[in-house]
């Protein structure tokens, strides 16, 4: 079992930028494949950024994101840059123990979930 809590988000200026936290509970986090998921009102949750042993980012937001982990510390991070106002959503954090090596880009492929924390960028 594994709980999984972020923080960071809050309220930017278009150009700036944040650095989401996901803390993790529970054993073994260096062996779960994490990733990064955001849902903007009205529209599906779709995939940001992923981290398992390299690193995977969707097109709308590479270049502008960094994945990174820490296993020492059991946090998984994304560093925000760049920030666009369509970048406005409700960022969740994800692990799965089922990837093997891959990185999940499909919210079926990951078995936890944080609560969320809300990005809102103001043009």
């Amino acid at each position: 079992q594994v709980q999984l809590v972020e923080s960071g988000g809050g309220l930017v200026q278009a150009g700036g930028s944040l650095r989401l936290s996901c803390a993790a509970s529970g054993r073994a986090f260096s062996t779960y494949a994490m990733g990064w998921f955001r849902q903007a009102p009205g529209k599906e949750r779709e995939f940001v950024a992923g981290i398992n042993y390299n690193t995977y980012y969707a097109d709308s937001v590479k270049g502008r994101f960094t994945v990174s982990r820490d296993n020492a510390k059991n946090t998984v991070y994304l560093h925000l840059n760049s920030l666009k106002p369509e970048d406005t959503a409700v960022y969740y954090c994800a692990a799965s123990s089922r990837l093997f090596g891959r990185i999940g880009m499909n919210s079926y492929e990951y078995d936890y979930w944080g609560q969320g924390t809300q990005v809102t960028v103001s043009s």
